[in-house]
C-alpha cells in the first residue's frame, strides 16, 4: 500500500478506537429493554407489525426516515445520505452504501424459558436470535446516526430490518424486489451462535451455511394383496428404494465436496398390513454448501427419483420447491468484519468458524451485491452445557448486543 493509503486507513481506525470502550449506560439500557420487549411479544414471517412500528417509532425519535417496505412489515433507513436526517454531503454521501441486515420474524414453538420476559404469546418464541439481530442493528444505527449528525460517518448506511427469514424462500427475495438493495455496495449481518462465547465472533471465507431445498414426492401404482405382490407394483418396495437409493445416486453425480445431500422427514403410505397400496408420499430437504452444485440439484434430483421409481414400475410426481442458496461469505466483506472486531476488541474476539447445514435466506442479497455473515457469540462464559437454535429454551447472555453493536459501528467507520 502507498503512503497515502496507510495514513488513510491509519486516520480511521483511530476514529473506530477512539468510539467510547462501552455503549452509555443509558443506550445499553434501552436496547435491553427493547430486545426484552420483542422477545415477549414474536410475531410469525410476514407478520411482524408491532415489531416493525417499534422499530420505526425509535428511529424517528432520533430523527431518521424509516420506510416501511411494501408488505406492511420490516423497513429501511438511511443514514448519512444527502435526502435523510443526519445526513452526510458531499463526496461521502455519494459513496455506495454499507447495509446492516437484521431479520425479524418469530418461530412458531413455545417458549419454554423461566425469565421475566418469556414469550407472552402461546406458540411463539424468539429461539433462533432475531430479536437481538434486530436490537444489534438499531443500536448501531443509533450510534451511526450521531456520528453522521457530527460529520464523522465516511459513507452513508442503510439499515434492512427483513421479515419472515423462517418462511421459504425467505422474505429478501421480496425486499430485493422491493428495491432495498439499490445503492448499496456491500452488506453484512450476523446471526446468533450458542457455542461461540459472548465478546467473541466467528467468521469464515466461502460458504458457512447450507441451500436448504424442500423436496415433495408422490408414488402411484396398481396395488393389491400382500400375497400376490408379483400382480402390483410393489408401492412400499418402490418408496424404500427411493428413501434409500436416491441419496446414493446422487453421491455418485455430485462431487462430493459440494455437500449435497437429501434427507428425508416424513414418508406415508398404506393403512392395513395385508394391502398394497396406491399411493405413497415423502418429503424432505435438499441441502448443499456449494452454489453450482445448488443450482443444478433440481434437475439432478428429479432424475434421480424418476429413473428408480421406474426401475420398481411405479409412477412418480415431483415437487421441488426452491428454499435459499447458501450463505458465501465474500472475502473482503469477512476481512472487514475481522478488521472491525479486532480494533475494537483485539485478535483474541475472533475465531473461525465451521459451515452449517442449516438455511439462511440472507444468501440471496449475496446473490446481487458481496457481503458476509458473521456468527455472535450468545454463550455465557463458563457455560458448558449444550444448546442449539430453534429449542424453546434458547436464550444469550445479553452483553452480545453490545458486541453486535460495535462490531457493525467499527465495521462501517472502516469500510
Amino acid at each position: 500500500m502507498s503512503p497515502e493509503t496507510d495514513s488513510v486507513i491509519a486516520t480511521v481506525e483511530a476514529e473506530v478506537l477512539a468510539l467510547p470502550g462501552k455503549l452509555p449506560d443509558e443506550l445499553r439500557t434501552e436496547l435491553i429493554a427493547f430486545r426484552r420487549d420483542i422477545h415477549m411479544h414474536p410475531e410469525l414471517g410476514n407478520r411482524e407489525f408491532r415489531t416493525t412500528a417499534a422499530i420505526k417509532a425509535r428511529l424517528e425519535q432520533a430523527g431518521l426516515e424509516p420506510r416501511v417496505l411494501p408488505g406492511g412489515t420490516g423497513l429501511i433507513c438511511d443514514i448519512g445520505t444527502d435526502g435523510g436526517t443526519g445526513a452526510g454531503t458531499g463526496d461521502a454521501a455519494a459513496l455506495p452504501m454499507l447495509a446492516l441486515r437484521a431479520d425479524i420474524d418469530a418461530l412458531p414453538i413455545p417458549d419454554t424459558k423461566s425469565v421475566p420476559y418469556r414469550s407472552t404469546v402461546p406458540d411463539r418464541a424468539h429461539a433462533c436470535g432475531h430479536d437481538v439481530h434486530t436490537t444489534v442493528v438499531l443500536g448501531a444505527g443509533l450510534v451511526l446516526a450521531e456520528l453522521a449528525r457530527e460529520g464523522r460517518l465516511p459513507r452513508p448506511v442503510r439499515l434492512l430490518f427483513q421479515p419472515a427469514e423462517e418462511v421459504l424462500p425467505g422474505g429478501a427475495p421480496d425486499a430485493v424486489e422491493a428495491g432495498v438493495l439499490h445503492g448499496v455496495g456491500r452488506i453484512l449481518a450476523l446471526h446468533c451462535d450458542p457455542k461461540v462465547d459472548v465478546g467473541r465472533i466467528g467468521l469464515r471465507i466461502g460458504a458457512i451455511t447450507s441451500a436448504c431445498d424442500r423436496l415433495e414426492v408422490s408414488l402411484d401404482g396398481a396395488g393389491g394383496h400382500t400375497a400376490r405382490p408379483h400382480l402390483t407394483t410393489d408401492l412400499v418396495t418402490a418408496t424404500a428404494k427411493v428413501i434409500t437409493e436416491v441419496p446414493a445416486v446422487l453421491s455418485r453425480r455430485v462431487d462430493t465436496r459440494s455437500g449435497l445431500a437429501v434427507t428425508w422427514g416424513r414418508v406415508e403410505s398404506g393403512h392395513a398390513c395385508n394391502v398394497i397400496p396406491q399411493h405413497a408420499e415423502l418429503s424432505g430437504t435438499v441441502r448443499c454448501l456449494d452454489l453450482p452444485a445448488w443450482r443444478e440439484a433440481p434437475d439432478l434430483v428429479h432424475a434421480a427419483v424418476d429413473e428408480i421409481a421406474t426401475l420398481h414400475g411405479a409412477k412418480s410426481e415431483i415437487n421441488y420447491v426452491r428454499g435459499v442458496p447458501p450463505v458465501v461469505n465474500e472475502e473482503s466483506s469477512v476481512e472487514l468484519l475481522r478488521r472491525a472486531m479486532e480494533t475494537r476488541r483485539g485478535s483474541y474476539a475472533v475465531e473461525g468458524t465451521e459451515q452449517s447445514l442449516g438455511g439462511e435466506d440472507f444468501s440471496w442479497y449475496l446473490e446481487h451485491v458481496p457481503g458476509a455473515m458473521a456468527r455472535l457469540g450468545v454463550r455465557r462464559v463458563g457455560d458448558t452445557a449444550r444448546r442449539d437454535l430453534h429449542c424453546g429454551d434458547f436464550d444469550v447472555d445479553e452483553g452480545a448486543i453490545e458486541v453486535g453493536v460495535e462490531l457493525f459501528t467499527a465495521a462501517a467507520l472502516l469500510d
